[in-house]
């Protein structure tokens, strides 16, 4: 169990923001500036093999998907240092739906929820990040790896960059048996839009142009755990047995915006469907909790 609650994650994380801890916007803690996107996922034979999940059997299944910026201000710049987000919903026939979230960073820095709401202090207050760099010092070979992959600078698009899911998942074949994997949306192909994108929004009026050039498409990549490679630990470092492609996300254009009426859509990747299970990651567990809490204060 998590030694805080879903109630003061929130309060800390938008106080790192600037953001009052009752409702001021209906943005996200998080991931406040974003928009949606509509495509469609295709899996390979070898991600059937491996998962009897629905939307892994071979047939083209709707996908949503939100691209966005990192921090909890809907306000910055595109410009502006951030980690970039890439979120996937996968629409199964029976009405279900499994998602998958990917930053880009490729390792996490930290283990517990408590540790993340520190990291994220640390970060918007660069006289704490030596302290806790002290306390965390586990984190800091993570945050190097980050920097070598550029991961805080604003992409030339949204399409051009990797986005790492950080948590492992147990992927269930039709004789029962199992195979921890982790994904990565890796970019495939798309067509460079006309003219230059260099206003406060320009990501996503670059990817609005390059969505109207042509289909942007991302493979899923899939890494097996090996022997010894922990699925419970988010910092983990995996030597994994097996790394093959999963199927092809296509995006096609803009979605009409399923929140501009007040409704709430959230991507959890707890939200999973018979074929995938969850780890033991404290992290991944707590996310639920945290975006309830989000949910709540969207909403006054």
């Amino acid at each position: 169990m998590s030694a805080v609650t879903p109630a003061a994650v929130v309060d800390r994380l938008r106080a790192a923001f600037g953001r009052p801890t009752e409702p001021d916007t209906p943005h996200r803690t998080l991931h406040a500036k974003g928009a949606f996107y509509a495509g469609t996922f295709t899996a390979t034979p070898r991600a059937a093999e491996l998962s009897t999940a629905g939307h892994l059997q071979g047939s083209e299944v709707p996908i949503l998907v939100r691209w966005s910026n990192g921090g909890g201000n809907h306000r910055a710049p595109d410009k502006a240092p951030d980690v970039r987000g890439m979120s996937v919903s996968f629409k199964l026939p029976d009405g279900t739906a499994t998602d998958i979230l990917g930053q880009t960073a490729p390792r996490f820095v930290v283990r517990t929820p408590e540790a993340f709401v520190e990291f994220t202090e640390a970060a918007r207050n660069p006289r704490k990040l030596p302290g806790f760099l002290l306390r965390h010092r586990d984190a800091v070979p993570a945050l190097l790896v980050n920097g070598k992959a550029r991961a805080l600078i604003s992409p030339r698009s949204y399409a051009a960059v990797p986005y790492f899911a950080v948590h492992a998942f147990r992927w269930v074949a039709a004789d029962g048996t199992g195979s921890w994997v982790r994904y990565v949306l890796r970019p495939q192909s798309s067509t460079d839009p006309e003219g230059s994108f260099e206003g406060r929004d320009r990501l996503r009026e670059e990817i609005v142009a390059r969505l109207a050039a042509g289909p942007v498409t991302f493979t899923l990549e899939v890494s097996v755990a090996a022997d010894g490679d922990d699925p419970n630990d988010p910092m983990s470092v995996w030597k994994p047995r097996e790394v093959f492609d999963a199927g092809t996300l296509t995006i096609t254009g803009p979605a009409d915006d399923p929140e501009a009426d007040g409704g709430v859509v959230v991507f959890d990747p707890t939200r999973v469907v018979d074929g995938i299970e969850l780890s033991e990651d404290p992290i991944l567990l707590f996310r639920p909790q945290a975006y309830a809490e989000s949910v709540r204060r969207r909403l006054g």
